[in-house]
């Protein structure tokens, strides 16, 4: 085990426990929040709760373009 894994582990488990990242970041001794906000975004748990309190009003399937769409970027 690293200090590196122990440093992540414990930000990880404040994120979860609702400490905002800002507080982390300070902890942490990031020169910015946006290397915070890596850990953010690579937390499936954390990005599965978020969407599933996100409404999704549209149909699965696969995008098609209509002919109009398609003869504008032709045009390009």
């Amino acid at each position: 085990m690293s200090p590196h894994v122990l440093r992540h582990s414990t930000a990880m488990r404040l994120l979860h426990a609702g400490v905002d990242t800002i507080v982390i970041a300070l902890w942490l001794g990031h020169e910015s929040v946006v290397t915070t906000q890596i850990c953010v975004h690579a937390d499936l748990a954390l990005n599965e709760r978020a969407l599933a309190r996100t409404p999704i009003d549209a149909t699965p399937g696969r995008y098609q373009p209509t002919d109009t769409i398609m003869a504008f970027l032709g045009d390009l």
